[in-house]
């Protein structure tokens, strides 16, 4: 065994050859220099590693953006009570965890159970509208609401569940690093694993028929986007998410039969962050005059070589156009580049001689250039701007806890606007300084705004939604909360030389990117060798 387990190693190893033709080589928004061995699911992202959530560990649901429906998947079904205060899942028979034990509703219980014992592991606040979780049935599990939670549906569908049989043994789930998985999902067994690369065999008790028909995946340690594309371009990866720019020309043409691109801009969109808790940044005024400093047509241009468009001061990404507003788009002019505006604004607000650092993480290349074109604007208004790059984690500690003047971030995602303005304004998320917040990290509450979520938590009715969704978004550009940069496009590039069965502009069954948790099990149960 041992012996095998270093000819594995050796396979897994960053180098010009390729993996063995049925082993898939991913690379995702992981970027680091030193893998650790860590597959705990319920852990922000950070030092776990990619195929915890992606791969191993299963949701009941998985919603899909680019259809805007949910896929049943550990769950069959689900049904709300009249008041949208119970929600009932019945589960998939015949689901065996990767060590042969059956998986019943006691698991889920299980699992949400954990998050209400251990506060650091409800990562999306269940237990803020979760009262109980009843097991009904050997596959029939009920929440029990604390009020009525619409949203809750995204919330719990979307949970990783694990399994009691050996999650009830472990004392302490926060610092568990799970070397060992024991889960549901299509690659569950690590073949092999070192600080430059890993594997992960599939599940050989797999509960859809015939799937994953790749027999593995691995991951090689690139701690750049430059690195990534080399990997790419060398042909050693075959499904990347690394920005990549003129990839017509870098990537495309060097095997245009074979290698492919798809960037649908309906991640999350792309924000700069002003705290708001450190002086003048308190002040809309000043928030928006350094908006209006911001060339962001350029920045598109410079840093993301006009793979997406220009943020408007909704914020709002393309899988949310159906809710855009269009009265709420007129009035935030702070969102067009207007020096001179910005310099009045500044003059009225009494800022003079702001000297700025904007942080962002070294690896994101794509992000570096467009804090170069931003500074660059602001000092063209008197403010003396700089960027300060960090090593990813450090960045992602700085900006959790609030540790910044300004920072260039993601926003929240899910399938309504919902998420994204809670995230950005709802007094719930705000968090004291040096307490680490999953959203917020602005630091910024509106009243008014929790009103206008909290009447989206009740209702389900399209014209209530729609009506609500327009004040938020008037709320947003009346207070501009954080910066709009640009939506987030989902980078995806990939070789059909080895394997097809990707989604592409012409088959969009899924979001083509490896990076949005839980889509990558729709793309990872239809990718079949060659």
């Amino acid at each position: 065994m041992k012996a095998l387990g270093l000819v594995l190693l050796a396979a897994c190893e960053p180098a010009t050859s390729q993996a063995p033709p049925d082993v898939l080589t991913i690379t995702e928004s992981e970027q680091t220099a030193a893998f650790v061995r860590n597959f705990n699911p319920l852990l922000e992202v950070g030092n776990v590693r990619w195929p915890a959530r992606n791969a191993m560990y299963e949701p009941l649901l998985i919603h899909n953006p680019m259809r805007g429906e949910y896929v049943p998947w550990l769950a069959r079904t689900y049904a709300w009570n009249a008041d949208h205060t119970r929600l009932r899942f019945e589960l998939r028979p015949r689901v065996r965890w990767s060590d042969g034990n059956v998986f019943t509703a006691r698991d889920v219980a299980f699992t949400f159970r954990l998050l209400a014992k251990h506060a650091a592991l409800d990562l999306r606040g269940v237990w803020r509208f979760v009262s109980d979780v009843r097991v009904t049935g050997e596959l029939t599990i009920e929440f029990i609401f604390v009020r009525p939670y619409v949203p809750g549906l995204y919330t719990i569908g979307q949970q990783p569940i694990v399994p009691e049989h050996i999650w009830s043994t472990i004392s302490d789930p926060v610092s568990f690093a799970n070397e060992h998985p024991v889960a549901t999902g299509p690659f569950t067994e690590v073949s092999a694993f070192s600080p430059q690369a890993y594997q992960v065999d599939r599940n050989p008790h797999y509960w859809i028929e015939g799937r994953p028909r790749v027999r593995a995946i691995r991951f090689l340690a690139l701690p750049a986007n430059d690195q990534g594309n080399l990997a790419l371009m060398r042909g050693d990866v075959d499904w990347g998410s690394d920005f990549m720019p003129a990839i017509e020309r870098i990537y495309i043409g060097h095997d245009p039969a074979h290698r492919h691109y798809w960037f649908p801009a309906v991640d999350s969109t792309v924000l700069l962050y002003a705290n708001t808790t450190r002086a003048p940044f308190g002040d809309a005024r000043v928030r928006k005059a350094i908006s209006m400093a911001i060339d962001r047509p350029r920045v598109v241009k410079i840093a993301m070589f006009d793979y997406v468009r220009p943020a408007d001061a909704t914020g709002l990404n393309d899988a949310w156009w159906r809710w855009h507003s269009d009265a709420a788009v007129a009035h935030g002019d702070w969102t067009r580049f207007d020096p001179e505006a910005a310099q009045f604004l500044l003059d009225e607000t009494g800022v003079h001689g702001l000297r700025v650092v904007i942080d962002v993480p070294a690896a994101f290349s794509d992000w570096i250039r467009a804090a170069q074109v931003i500074a660059r604007g602001l000092r063209r208004v008197g403010i003396d701007a700089t960027f300060q790059t960090w090593d990813y984690n450090t960045w992602y500690e700085k900006v959790q806890k609030g540790d910044f003047q300004m920072a260039i971030g993601w926003s929240d995602n899910g399938p309504s606007p919902y998420g994204f303005y809670r995230a950005l304004m709802s007094t719930e998320t705000v968090r004291p300084i040096g307490t680490a917040a999953a959203e917020n990290w602005q630091r910024f509450g509106l009243p008014a705004a929790d009103e206008r979520l909290r009447a989206l938590e009740r209702t389900s009715d399209p014209e209530t939604e729609r009506r609500l969704y327009d004040e938020l978004q008037a709320l947003f550009v009346q207070h501009a909360p954080a910066i709009p940069l640009f939506p987030g496009p989902l980078w995806a590039e990939f070789s059909t030389q080895r394997f097809v069965g990707f989604p592409d502009r012409s088959n969009p069954y899924a979001p083509p990117s490896p990076n949005p948790y839980p889509q990558t099990l729709l793309v990872l149960t239809e990718i079949r060798p060659r």
